[in-house]
């Protein structure tokens, strides 16, 4: 009778991760891209546009803010 040999307890712990229905990583992705367009294509000066980056980097925290400030919550 031939038998599988038993997986180590490394082996055994070890579980392969598979992440699905991602979508929202990529809508923020299409939305850094657009206000870094935005931003920095309205730039006056260099540091305007440094600004701009970190302002795109934060973008969902402040439409957040905005709509709660909007919606007295």
């Amino acid at each position: 009778m031939i038998t599988e040999p038993k997986p180590t307890e490394q082996e055994h712990r070890a579980q392969k991760v598979v992440y699905r229905n991602a979508a929202s990583a990529s809508v923020y992705g299409l939305g850094l891209i657009g206000a870094l367009v935005y931003y920095i294509g309205h730039a006056a000066t260099f540091w305007l546009g440094v600004l701009g980056f970190f302002k795109a980097i934060v973008w969902p925290a402040m439409l957040v803010y905005e709509l709660l400030q909007y919606l007295h919550l």
